[in-house]
């Protein structure tokens, strides 16, 4: 059962969501709630979550060693193009 909420938000924050909201194919609604539920920890409703479809083809198209370092990477990545 969905419930209407009033909430006062900084003006320019408002936009940002709104054009995150748009370029990710959703509502604002639906980042809102997805935030709540992911802050309350609630996985059984996290598991309920719709992903986009651009998201579900680009699941599972790369597979990495189980002791691949990601931070590691992205340093080595950031020192190199910044030296």
């Amino acid at each position: 059962m969905n419930t209407k909420l009033t909430l006062n938000i900084e003006k320019d924050l408002i936009e940002i969501a709104k054009k995150y909201a748009q370029e990710s194919r959703q509502s604002l609604s639906s980042l809102v709630q997805n935030y709540f539920k992911y802050l309350t920890g609630d996985n059984k409703i996290l598991d309920n979550i719709d992903i986009s479809p651009t998201v579900k083809t680009l699941s599972g198209i790369i597979s990495l060693n189980n002791d691949y370092d990601y931070k590691k990477e992205y340093q080595k990545h950031i020192i190199d193009k910044y030296s």
